[in-house]
């Protein structure tokens, strides 16, 4: 019960109400109340507080979080490695949005004939590399680098070029440009390549496929990733490379449990997914 509680207080963290709370985990608002306050029982302290339609952490609660959460997650890990899978388990492919776009569509779609107990969800790199790290995932399709430190097997596929798609022509590298959220981990090493080459981060945004159409009807200079050009059909006139980018790649990688690959099923699939870069 323990455990069951803390898992309800690590998805209350992220999703911020009760219900949605409840939606994530299948269970109803009301037995994410008593799971929090059997928590809270046990440990003798209160860590949530009504804020609204939503819930406040208590210091308490975050200091929880910080300590527990990624040995929960590990625990998780380490369970989900020893769980068999047969021919009907559901094996989770979990990707970058642009990644499944760009490179995996055709291929999951033949795939999916073979072995039609295969489940896709799209989430940003931290929210992969966390899933697969405590089994809710089997395999993760990532792009951008990888936290210092990691428990599983992360294959890099190849370096993701990016492209400046803009519906005017660039003769010379613009002073400010859309990107992407650079505040997320895995597209952090960008900030410091721009700022060297004096280019301003003039809007940041959720959805590369938001920045390109933004670039397409005029509004700046997009930097764009090589998957959301082939994905979006972008023709070549709109995109723009300088040679002072090169080094804004970002890799692409595989991320799996070394147990789960041991799983045919998992191995089929990380194998299938690999050739398309080899």
């Amino acid at each position: 019960m323990l455990l069951e509680g803390i898992e309800t207080l690590l998805v209350l963290a992220e999703e911020g109400t009760m219900s949605r709370t409840g939606s994530r985990l299948y269970i109803s608002q009301s037995a994410v109340s008593k799971r929090i306050a059997k928590l809270e029982a046990t440990l003798g302290t209160k860590l949530i507080i009504p804020a609204g339609r939503l819930i406040k952490l208590t210091p308490d609660a975050h200091a929880l979080i910080k300590n527990v959460g990624p040995s929960f997650n590990e625990i998780r890990g380490l369970i989900f490695e020893h769980q068999n899978l047969d021919d009907q388990s559901i094996i989770t492919l979990d990707c970058s949005e642009t990644l499944v776009a760009g490179y995996l569509a055709n291929t999951l779609g033949a795939y999916f004939q073979k072995d039609k107990y295969i489940s896709i969800t799209t989430h940003h790199t931290p929210v992969i590399v966390e899933n697969v790290q405590s089994g809710k995932a089997s395999i993760g399709f990532c792009a951008g680098h990888l936290p210092a430190q990691y428990s599983f097997v992360a294959e890099h596929l190849m370096d993701e070029p990016f492209k400046l798609v803009f519906n005017q022509p660039l003769t010379a590298l613009p002073k400010a440009i859309v990107v992407n959220d650079l505040k997320n981990p895995s597209n952090i090493s960008q900030a410091a390549v721009l700022q060297k080459l004096g280019i301003t981060p003039l809007m940041e945004m959720d959805s590369y496929t938001a920045s390109a159409q933004l670039a397409l009807a005029g509004m700046a200079p997009a930097l764009v990733p090589q998957s959301i050009v082939k994905t979006l059909s972008i023709d070549d006139k709109y995109c723009f490379e300088f040679d002072e980018l090169t080094e804004l790649t970002r890799p692409i990688y595989l991320i799996y449990r070394q147990n789960s690959y041991k799983q045919p099923r998992v191995k089929n699939l990380v194998e299938t997914i690999a050739n398309l870069f080899a």
